[in-house]
């Protein structure tokens, strides 16, 4: 049986002896591997973020060649520090360089690309055959990863991709459960598969709307994100008359998807053998970023226990605080795009550009003795937060004093402000980089 990362974490009763441990490994079956857990970090604060909540391994991009360029992206120095400390934590850092080039692209790829594998990245995420091609030359012993807007939807495709030196495919996201069963009995190259995050309006992310309605080419790591814009009708003859399509009177989001969530799915993409779950997001918040890596971490130690326990992959359904959990975090509503249908008018957001969400992120921890939060929104003493820890439920707390960093009591911390931190109860046990969030009442 293969070993379960943080196999305890999640399910603080279950308790079991040694001898009890050795029983049970003799006499359950092999059960699937649990896959890695892949995040997004679009700056160096994200990343941290992300390690800490228990991704595997952080995909993020430099200053060139990644289709994020609106991101914060990683300088040079950036990249060395971010990959000398991911590895410090055992996590392992992928480097998107999955623009689709142009001829002018191509002068500085060999020195950057020498400068990833002698900063000791893990892995390059491509999109480009160039690009791939000019890798295979430069820095053959760096492994390839092919990115998902390289559309693989068949075996065939597969097959010859890994025919051109490529270890991992991120399948396209127009795939169901059923035809990934299927490449992964085709082929033994490794498979990653998006779980959660936003979608495009697009075959796999190779969209021009916004090329042609800004200039900004999505293709070059520059989306304006038309997608999620209002529209209405004008009729030819008619300029400057505006024609309401609507469900309300905000207009109608024609193009605007829900986000994807397999939550849900995790263990079905286990028994079907995945590799790799991928979360989106390098442009989102860090306080998405930490909470859905999370609950993601903690829906894969709570499957890995399953099995360890004996039970089989296919008929595990996760309990009910996963999906009361998952309910506080989102932007735009969820979907299960292609995994068991092809999606509907049902997965889409026709009226509006987002769905507005009941709980923010308020501060993350930044120091221990004494417990100082840096606020990341408006808090108040009285107000009521949660700590996000190691299990599914998270930890309600009252704040009841603040101070700044020069001892002065206040009763109201505005966003980007260091203070000194008093709960009803006392928070034990307090992680550095932990997140708190609290519930606001929407107008």
């Amino acid at each position: 049986m293969e070993p379960v990362p943080n196999v305890l974490c999640s399910i603080p009763n279950l308790l079991l002896c040694e001898t009890q441990m050795t029983d049970l490994l003799k006499a359950a079956p092999r059960s699937p591997r649990i896959p890695e857990l892949l995040a997004p970090a679009g700056s160096y604060e994200k990343m941290v973020t992300a390690i800490h909540y228990g991704a595997d391994a952080i995909y993020l991009g430099g200053k060139a060649f990644s289709l994020r360029a609106r991101a914060a992206n990683f300088d040079e120095d950036g990249l060395r520090q971010a990959i000398a400390y991911a590895h410090d934590q055992g996590v392992k850092i992928y480097v998107t360089v999955n623009i689709f080039a142009h001829n002018r692209d191509l002068a500085e790829l060999a020195p950057y690309l020498r400068m990833l594998q002698d900063a000791g990245a893990d892995g390059l995420i491509v999109s480009d055959p160039g690009i791939l091609s000019i890798a295979g030359q430069v820095v053959p012993n760096l492994p390839l990863h092919l990115s998902t807007q390289a559309n693989v939807t068949n075996t065939a495709s597969a097959r010859f991709w890994a025919a051109q030196g490529v270890g991992r495919l991120n399948l396209a996201r127009e795939l169901g459960l059923e035809e990934i069963r299927a490449l992964r009995a085709g082929t033994g190259i490794e498979l990653e598969v998006f779980v959660h995050g936003a979608l495009c309006i697009s075959y796999s992310g190779r969209c021009m709307l916004s090329t042609y309605f800004t200039g900004r080419n999505a293709n070059q790591g520059d989306c304006a994100h038309p997608c999620r814009y209002s529209y209405a009708l004008v009729e030819e003859k008619r300029p400057g008359q505006y024609f309401p399509v609507e469900e309300d009177e905000r207009g109608t989001y024609i193009f605007n998807s829900r986000d994807l969530c397999l939550l849900n799915r995790l263990p079905a993409l286990i028994d079907a053998g995945v590799d790799s779950i991928k979360i989106e997001g390098r442009m989102k918040s860090i306080g998405y970023v930490g909470a859905v890596v999370r609950l993601y971490r903690l829906a894969l130690d709570w499957i890995g226990e399953q099995l360890f326990l004996g039970h089989s992959a296919d008929s595990l359904v996760l309990p009910e605080a996963f999906h009361k959990e998952m309910k506080k975090i989102g932007t735009r509503g969820q979907t299960e795009n292609f995994f068991t249908a092809r999606p509907s008018s049902g997965d889409m957001l026709y009226d509006r550009m987002r769905v507005e969400q009941n709980y923010v992120p308020v501060g993350i921890v930044r120091d221990l003795a004494p417990l100082v939060i840096e606020t990341r929104h408006v808090m108040t003493c009285g107000d009521q937060v949660e700590y996000l820890g190691r299990f599914i439920a998270s930890t309600p707390v009252t704040v009841i004093g603040m101070q700044t960093a020069g001892g002065t009591e206040i009763t109201r911390a505005n966003p980007g402000t260091l203070v000194v931190l008093q709960t009803d109860p006392p928070l034990s046990s307090v992680e550095m980089h932990s997140i708190l969030r609290k519930r606001i009442e929407l107008s």
